[in-house]
């Protein structure tokens, strides 16, 4: 009994330390970004309180989610070496697509939402097909669908937004657990957690790696480089799913307009988060940290009341100088 509880107790102690280990290298890793984080709440703290309060921090977690799933799949995308601006047309596609299931066709709300979730891998499948069995650039693929994707969204509309009179529906993107933790918080922590695991620990995620740091070479080693980026751009439209229709559920309609910039969004928080954009390095950690900058920084220009066309703008600016951090480091 005695040797039995103290392994537990050593099982335990050394969880702990590689919890220590693990937490200690993200700071090492992400210390740049992480004080420019900091210092930003600390500044947004003093300019307007209401920043801290319970309410906002949930405001902008829950925001920052949808904007998340799409960056978790992106930094695979961006690893590889491609781009998917499709991302924000999907989100809009797959709303009123599953909002329209719901409000014209009656459809159980489970159903709609497999039926967009589908229509998301679909897409996101067409752009992975076409990529990896042609010589032509992931950034024509995927404009050509993105154009495609929101141009079905009118079509299907007609250019209004689908109301949805459901609680269950609403309660994707606008429910709480235990009154605490928003929903797509959550669905946000399995994807990290699913994500973290496929690029650290599976040949799947080497693989991505090894495609993005020299493709030619990753050939060479046996690695199947159409499996590897029709995986990445299949998960990229699958989260573009997710976003949309949790972004749908929590604005209680589908809207064809839904989704604009979001793509900028996501590539905002890569590229802030130390993913490189000429691919073979980068981290779902930095990009969380760059999503969170990015919900953030947003959120504080909106409580000081700043236009949301400012906001373009600073966005814009935000990238530019992550991509001249980014081309300075390989310098060195």
């Amino acid at each position: 009994m005695i040797q039995d509880t103290s392994s537990k107790s050593n099982k335990k102690s050394n969880i702990f330390v590689r919890i220590g280990h693990a937490m200690r290298r993200y700071i090492k890793e992400n210390k740049g970004i992480l004080i420019g984080f900091l210092v930003l709440c600390v500044f947004l703290s003093i300019v307007n309180p209401r920043f801290l309060s319970f309410k906002n921090i949930s405001n902008v977690l829950r925001q920052t989610s949808t904007n998340l799933y799409l960056a978790t799949a992106m930094t695979m995308v961006i690893i590889l070496g491609g781009i998917d601006l499709s991302v924000g047309a999907v989100i809009a596609l797959t709303g009123v697509v599953t909002s329209g299931l719901i409000a014209f066709n009656g459809f159980p709300v489970w159903v709609a939402v497999i039926f967009g979730i589908l229509l998301g891998i679909i897409i996101g499948a067409f752009n992975g097909l076409i990529i990896s069995s042609t010589k032509i650039p992931p950034f024509i693929v995927t404009l050509a669908t993105m154009n495609i994707a929101r141009g079905a969204s009118y079509v299907y509309t007609g250019g209004k937004p689908v109301r949805v009179m459901s609680d269950s529906f609403n309660f994707i993107g606008s429910g709480y657990i235990k009154g605490i933790l928003p929903t797509p918080v959550l669905y946000l922590i399995i994807i990290l957690i699913i994500a973290s695991l496929i690029m650290n620990r599976t040949k799947l995620g080497r693989y991505i790696y090894a495609v993005g740091g020299n493709k030619q070479a990753a050939k060479f080693s046996g690695i199947n480089i159409r499996r590897t980026e029709f995986f990445a751009y299949t998960f990229s439209g699958l989260m573009a799913a997710i976003s949309g229709i949790v972004l749908a559920s929590r604005m209680f309609s589908g809207q064809p307009t839904a989704g604009e910039g979001a793509e900028l969004d996501a590539i905002a928080a890569v590229v802030l988060g130390g993913t490189s954009m000429s691919g073979g390095s980068g981290k779902i950690g930095g990009t969380v940290l760059g999503a969170l900058i990015i919900g953030v920084l947003s959120n504080g220009l909106n409580l000081m009341r700043v236009q949301s066309f400012w906001q373009y703008i600073v966005k814009g600016i935000v990238i530019l100088v992550a991509v001249y951090a980014d081309a300075m480091k390989k310098k060195d």
